[in-house]
């Protein structure tokens, strides 16, 4: 069974760290493999890429035409990809050597159509005390409650998630109202595919832990604004998730529920037995993050309606 991997990039800052994703690509255990490297619109990357990794087999590299975002790009490049199974991984991400062998076992050994893994915290700075892991969701990681080994989610991260390509692509793939694509901060964008998969074939994603990839956080991950920022643009996104499939609403109120009833009782009672600043400031940090959220969810109402977003996958939000 033939594996694409799809890696996404689209700027020179931070090329050497694409690099290190690219070639913990190049250096996994599993075959027959194919990258396919898609660069957002940027020719001074692509010349670059070209130069690097343009005579390596296996390797296909495209440019877009223009900067088109990262849902655009992770799509074509699974329509440009020849393998049976399709798999992302951020530009920013570092994958263990069996990372796709664990993501091919999945298929192998069940019907799955599509697999994810555990993606982990790899702080480039000092993990500021104040950040919960029940808020790792925020900076694209493993949050705590994500889920057991080879259970069927909803789906995992956009930087450990694999499908049966002919699925995805029947299904649409990346739906380009959401992702990241320039300033705007449009988060979330597995969910709308996951959940056109699971309504189309009935299957969720299977969560194999033992695939796992290192996602870097840099300072500005680690910085308090940035993820109330952050918070903001995922309950704005939620409204937009919510327009584009009503479906999915009842998903994050679940999560949400478990925080409040579960993690935060939890938390209090630890910090009632064993007081300490830290703790005291990640209790703090959760509501401070969960109002943000709601605070943007609160914007997205009466920011943006389901006539901003078209079918052709185009949004055009705020005002």
């Amino acid at each position: 069974m033939k594996v694409s991997v799809v890696i996404c990039t689209y700027a020179m800052d931070r090329y050497d760290v694409f690099s290190e994703c690219v070639d913990s690509v190049l250096a996994q255990t599993y075959d027959p493999l194919e990258i396919v490297i898609v660069v957002d619109g940027n020719e001074q990357v692509f010349e670059r890429v070209q130069d690097d990794y343009g005579g390596l087999e296996d390797v296909v590299l495209h440019c877009n035409d223009e900067n088109q975002g990262i849902s655009y790009s992770r799509t074509r490049g699974a329509e440009i990809a020849t393998g049976e199974v399709v798999a992302f991984i951020d530009d920013d991400a570092v994958a263990e050597p069996d990372w796709v062998d664990e993501l091919a076992r999945v298929y192998e050994e069940t019907d799955a159509i599509a697999a994810g893994g555990h993606v982990a915290p790899d702080w480039v700075t000092e993990k500021p005390d104040f950040f919960p892991e029940e808020f790792y969701w925020l900076v694209g990681c493993d949050e705590r409650g994500m889920g057991e080994h080879m259970e069927e989610l909803r789906n995992t991260y956009g930087s450990n998630i694999s499908f049966r390509r002919d699925v995805f692509l029947n299904v649409g793939g990346y739906d380009e109202n959401t992702g990241r694509q320039g300033d705007r901060h449009i988060q979330a964008h597995e969910a709308p595919v996951c959940i056109r998969m699971a309504n189309a074939y009935g299957k969720g994603v299977i969560y194999n832990t033992d695939a796992v990839v290192h996602h870097k956080l840099f300072d500005y991950r680690g910085d308090f604004q940035w993820l109330v920022f952050r918070s903001f643009w995922q309950g704005y996104s939620k409204r937009i998730m919510d327009l584009l499939l009503p479906e999915a609403s009842g998903d994050k109120n679940e999560y949400l529920r478990q925080l409040i009833l579960g993690f935060v009782l939890l938390r209090l009672k630890r910090l009632m037995a064993d007081p300490s600043v830290p703790k005291m400031k990640q209790l703090v940090t959760i509501f401070v993050f969960t109002a943000a959220v709601g605070f943007g969810y609160l914007y997205g109402l009466v920011d943006v309606d389901r006539s901003q977003l078209t079918a052709g996958h185009d949004a055009t939000v705020g005002s």
